[in-house]
């Protein structure tokens, strides 16, 4: 068909405002939301939930948390029991009615103590990663809004801190000061938040030429401003997990230092020492190491498998 006719049979159609009308679209229809729009702390909390392990050991945290906290204090107020009171009448007696845990070779009762040595367990994680979040966050942060000059010379300093033997620094270190808990929680932190400030360094690099960076600072925004209210808020999702998973190193390190005799000393009960005082005697009374042991190993367990979900649940490459 040449042009000629097209455009003849073009001048017989006569067009009508119908024929411009859009065809199976609803106008009320498309502006309604399908979806209820969530934040992203909400979206993480769901997918958080949804990870039945992350989710169990959550739980298995939070009853051996209140554990140790009730358990000590309800054996102290019924059978009057403490972590240093003993009786060398009951010596090392197998698990029964009166001793759930049994007794050590003092006859101090190891139900008691194993939840008191779940205290100081907690209490040095706790402290340690607290610590390790407040100078790395604010280390890492300033090596990574600065960059140049000052991010080389504070990235070799942590280097040169790094590259240092880290049992060889905590072990000197007890050995100088006198052996408590507080000499055992600076010894974790001298080098432990060295990681995070690598982390939030990198964190801090990526976000720090974002653009909603450029428009804070072109509306006059100080570097302080920017670096705490900015860019540290959107980084704190690497930041809580590097927190939950340095929590049970801390514990381990506290164990092991115990366990070598360089953590709290008798008569303050850790799981540590306790493992230690039991390892002489394990193939007799076996119910001295089982427990201490078992405790230990469900704690570092359960915040290593909830850091995992906690990951998960925060990197947003995992969203549908």
């Amino acid at each position: 068909m040449d042009t000629k006719t097209v455009n003849n049979l073009a001048a017989n159609v006569e067009l009508t405002p119908d024929d411009f009308r859009k065809i199976g679209t609803d106008e009320k229809g498309a502006e309604v939301i399908s979806r209820e729009s969530i934040s992203a702390w909400r979206d993480a909390w769901q997918r958080l939930r949804s990870n039945k392990m992350a989710m169990t050991a959550l739980v298995v945290l939070a009853l051996i948390t209140i554990a140790a906290l009730v358990c000590p204090w309800i054996a102290w107020k019924v059978s009057g029991y403490n972590y240093y009171s003993n009786d060398l009448l009951a010596t090392n007696k197998a698990p029964s009615a009166q001793h759930w845990f049994g007794t050590d070779d003092l006859g101090r009762d190891m139900f008691v103590r194993t939840w008191r040595g779940a205290q100081i367990s907690l209490v040095v994680g706790l402290a340690a990663a607290c610590i390790d979040l407040l100078i790395g966050v604010i280390y890492g942060g300033i090596m990574g809004y600065f960059g140049g000059r000052v991010d080389e010379i504070m990235n070799k300093f942590s280097e040169i801190l790094y590259s240092i033997p880290y049992l060889l620094v905590t072990i000197l270190l007890l050995v100088v000061m006198e052996p408590s808990l507080g000499t055992i929680i600076l010894a974790l932190t001298i080098t432990g938040w060295i990681n995070m400030s690598w982390i939030v360094r990198g964190e801090i690099m990526q976000l720090k030429n974002r653009e909603f960076v450029l428009a804070s600072r072109s509306m006059g925004a100080g570097s302080g401003r920017l670096l705490f209210r900015h860019l540290l808020p959107n980084a704190v999702g690497p930041i809580i997990v590097t927190v939950t998973l340095s929590v049970p190193n801390a514990i381990f390190a506290e164990a092991f230092l115990s366990f070598l005799g360089l953590g709290v000393q008798a008569p303050v009960a850790s799981l540590g020492s306790m493992i230690n005082d039991a390892l002489t005697g394990w193939l007799y009374y076996p119910w001295r190491m089982l427990f201490p042991a078992v405790l230990i190993s469900l704690t570092m367990l359960s915040f290593n498998i909830f850091g995992d979900g906690l990951r998960d649940a925060l990197d947003p490459k995992l969203k549908k």
